[in-house]
């Protein structure tokens, strides 16, 4: 993730220049053993596999991904050095890193440079030119709500065999494909949360600047709403729930903003 900084009369915020944070999470209707059965065979009479391999993508994104969970980190450690209070799955993130930087090094260790090239890959869907056993493993995450259960897992890729067999060094894979499928979770949640964070960073910074002009020169702070809005701040639940506790019975003035 590309970051950039703007600022608006002394009010700073870090925005995000790519769409990294628009990516949903993996997380599809969740499925039980039966339906994920159904859902492998019909995976499988969706697949189609290119003839020609696309150069690897897996390494280059997992190195991404990488970045944006330290980044994501980075933030909330910020957060906790200023005694704000993190959300549930800003602490999990924060405790549970030496966990997910091992899962990286096993994966990194794991996925040789070209290795997934000599997988076949698909020619179309949303994961066109990507392996197509990393596809059958996200499918699985995402109808698993970010969740593993080997017996379900045993019986969808069994299902799906039952309409179109698996290489050997695909069923060698799925583990490494497993672990590069819940970092990219990990990933798409962590740079939500960094534009959580930064809302509520900005959030705090004109809640400030409210309070300040509030108590020493009231008829002003009309001028300073005026200047909030030309920024265009962004609307989100992070921004407003934020602005709205920051100012919240701190006296009629601030009803305003």
């Amino acid at each position: 993730m590309w970051l950039r900084r703007w600022s608006h009369r002394g009010l700073v915020r870090v925005r995000k220049i790519d769409d990294s944070s628009d990516e949903p999470p993996l997380r599809e209707r969740l499925l039980n053993t039966e339906q994920m059965e159904e859902h492998g065979r019909s995976l499988a009479g969706f697949h189609r596999v290119r003839e020609k391999a696309e150069p690897d993508r897996l390494l280059a994104r997992l190195s991404d991904n990488e970045k944006v969970i330290d980044r994501a980190c980075a933030l909330l450690t910020d957060a906790l050095a200023t005694d704000v209070r993190l959300t549930p799955a800003g602490d999990w993130l924060l405790d549970n890193l030496y966990l997910i930087e091992e899962q990286i090094s096993i994966a990194r260790r794991h996925l040789p440079k070209g290795y997934s090239r000599e997988l076949p890959q698909l020619a179309v869907g949303s994961s066109q030119g990507l392996p197509r056993v990393y596809d059958i493993v996200l499918n699985d995450v995402s109808h698993g709500d970010g969740r593993v259960d080997g017996e379900i897992l045993r019986q969808y890729v069994s299902a799906y065999q039952m309409v179109t067999p698996l290489s050997l060094g695909e069923l060698w894979a799925i583990p490494i494909m497993l672990r590069l499928a819940l970092i990219e979770n990990l990933r798409r949640i962590a740079a939500r949360m960094i534009d959580h964070r930064l809302d509520r960073s900005l959030a705090g910074q004109w809640a400030d600047r409210f309070t300040d002009v509030a108590e020493s020169n009231s008829p002003n702070l009309v001028m300073v709403v005026a200047d909030m809005a030309r920024s265009n701040p962004p609307a989100t639940s992070s921004f407003v729930a934020e602005l709205s506790r920051r100012l919240q019975g701190q006296g009629s003035a601030l009803m305003l903003p």
